[in-house]
């Protein structure tokens, strides 16, 4: 399957504009501009310490900023509260699944579904499966491991659970950290397809260290390094740029397993 190309109406969804955040004097970023449109699958990557997974902090809420906007679909979020953001309708994975390894697949979706009940229809809830959580279970293709403990998934289905939990939540956006880290080829795959899919309706912003995944299944990339924006575009633009160029060779002389397996994944090779 193609990669997800970008939202044809270009709306914007996700606006961050001149976003600083410092940590006991260190400036985590340093001045960020960020746009994501309705229906894009946006990868994000850079270096260990380049501000990804801080960006994600402060649109979750769970960061505050120095300075700067987040808006969403219009809306500031500076200064909300975490749960007011996944009402609005922002969800977030991270490195590690977190899921209720007791439950079974079906209640861990059960659970994420509710949390947007309101409490009254909790009590009112009939039995069987809900239409929004069967039509998760098929997104996911854990339909067949519905009534499997959480605990005894294996790493890919533990990761697609995570993500059936936040799509159970009905978001606008999904922000993904790392979701293909520690999986079999074909896990990476079928998640990617999965992402494909996710896109068609919603709008997933993906932080990514796998760059033969991101290759495979990127259409817009935008480079984080040293807490700002670096660049941004296609994969085939994103290779050609010399700052990217500079970023991942320099890092290969310095680290060959770390730095050097990114510049030769995104295709980089020093020159002779």
């Amino acid at each position: 399957m193609p990669a997800q190309r970008t939202a044809e109406t270009g709306e914007t969804l996700l606006e961050v504009r001149g976003l600083r955040v410092v940590f006991d004097g260190f400036v985590a970023i340093g001045g960020i501009d960020f746009t994501v449109s309705r229906g894009e699958l946006r990868f994000l990557i850079g270096p260990n310490g380049a501000g990804k997974t801080t960006l994600v902090d402060v649109i979750t809420g769970m960061t505050k900023p120095a300075a700067g906007s987040v808006r969403f679909a219009g809306t500031e979020l500076v200064g909300r509260r975490e749960y007011r953001i996944v009402k609005l309708g922002i969800g977030r994975t991270f490195q590690t699944a977190t899921v209720f390894e007791d439950l079974t697949v079906l209640e861990n979706l059960d659970l994420a579904a509710s949390f947007r009940m309101p409490v009254p229809k909790l009590f009112l809830r009939r039995r069987g499966v809900s239409d929004p959580v069967a039509q998760v279970l098929e997104t996911t293709q854990l339909a067949e491991l519905a009534d499997r403990k959480a605990g005894i998934l294996s790493h890919g289905q533990r990761q697609w659970l995570e993500i059936g939990m936040l799509l159970a939540q009905d978001p606008q956006l999904l922000l993904l950290d790392e979701p293909v880290a520690g999986m079999t080829k074909d896990e990476r795959e079928r998640t990617g397809v999965l992402l494909q899919q996710i896109a068609e309706e919603r709008t997933v912003v993906v932080i990514e260290h796998d760059m033969e995944f991101l290759r495979r299944f990127a259409s817009v990339v935008t480079v984080l390094h040293e807490g700002k924006v670096l660049t941004e575009g296609t994969v085939a633009e994103v290779q050609a740029d010399p700052r990217v160029q500079e970023v991942y060779l320099g890092r290969k002389k310095e680290d060959d397993e770390s730095g050097g397996a990114a510049a030769a994944a995104l295709g980089l090779e020093a020159a002779p």
